[in-house]
């Protein structure tokens, strides 16, 4: 009896001790805010679910509205962080805009799965040349224009209306900047795949999360990605056939197979150095341990190097 008494007295002085020491070890707690780019927002609402398990006492709050907003509502302090999809400007670092570098994906080129022509495209391709002149030249009106041949319908070319770093990059990849891309302008991801689906004769570009169907990692249904003929040679080679689903895709942007432009890193953008504790421990989280969770989300993992750089930039 008297050992039962000790072994639960023991217990006891264990537990109150643990207790006294969480009760000592102050929880972090707070609220952080985050606006921008359609490409990353999947991966932060991701990552703010899985912080917030570990951090319940945390609320983070994520809206997307394209990187053009988010770039501005944290100059103007509206938000604690900014979602980029884009290279921060030289204009917008001198207003205190801190990128960081998290994570990578790519624009794509995206059809209607019913377009007459569907098997045409698949086997050649769209050659960069074709695709400048579908969004920038307007030398490509009908579908014959860029596939030669019997192929009469008109091209209905889709754009986005939102400042937004999917446009941005896929007009750099066009040698042009995003006021420079014609068609109907259509605001969003969601939208413009949307319109996409929609429209048989219909082209447009996507954010790589907003192509595929996270569950099936399928093309989502009723588009498929318009491969890009890399080397110009009227066929998609062996090499090239990789957008049958989209960690086939996410491989080849990882391989540096996909060209850069359209594939580029996506940044998490403070104002200044990050202060506000929860913000500062999630932007940490999201560099070191959230790194897990990147590849499953359907996105690419950057290099140590890169993820070491933008710690030490917390720390400056």
């Amino acid at each position: 009896m008297k050992k039962l008494l000790s072994l639960f007295l023991l217990a006891a002085f264990v537990l109150s001790g643990s207790v006294m020491g969480r009760a000592q070890t102050p929880a972090l707690e707070g609220r952080v805010s985050i606006s921008g780019a359609w490409a990353l927002y999947p991966m932060v609402v991701k990552w703010a679910e899985e912080f917030q398990k570990l951090y319940p006492q945390v609320k983070i709050d994520v809206q997307a509205g394209g990187a053009g907003k988010g770039i501005a509502d944290v100059i103007a302090e509206m938000v604690d962080f900014g979602m980029v999809s884009r290279d921060v400007q030289p204009v917008e670092k001198e207003k205190g805009a801190m990128p960081f570098a998290v994570t990578k994906d790519a624009v794509v080129p995206m059809i209607n799965t019913k377009n007459p022509y569907l098997s045409e495209i698949l086997q050649k391709g769209l050659t960069q040349k074709a695709l400048i002149d579908i969004w920038i030249n307007k030398a490509a009106a009908t579908w014959a224009d860029v596939l030669g041949g019997e192929a009469p319908a008109p091209i209905h070319i889709f754009t986005r209306s939102d400042a937004c770093g999917a446009a941005e990059t896929w007009a750099l990849f066009l040698g042009k900047r995003q006021e420079d891309l014609t068609g109907v302008a259509v605001y969003g991801d969601p939208g413009l795949a949307d319109a996409v689906r929609r429209d048989p004769l219909g082209i447009g570009f996507n954010n790589v999360n907003f192509a595929y169907d996270p569950k099936t990692l399928t093309p989502i249904s009723g588009m498929v990605a318009a491969p890009i003929d890399l080397d110009g040679n009227g066929k998609i080679d062996p090499v090239e056939q990789f957008y049958g689903t989209r960690d086939e895709l996410t491989k080849a942007i990882a391989e540096n197979r996909y060209p850069s432009p359209p594939a580029r890193d996506l940044y998490i953008v403070s104002k200044g150095v990050p202060t506000k504790p929860a913000a500062v421990a999630f932007l940490r989280w999201i560099l070191s341990e959230g790194q897990k969770y990147v590849l499953e989300t359907g996105y690419i993992r950057l290099s140590a190097e890169k993820l070491k750089a933008g710690l030490e930039q917390i720390n400056k």
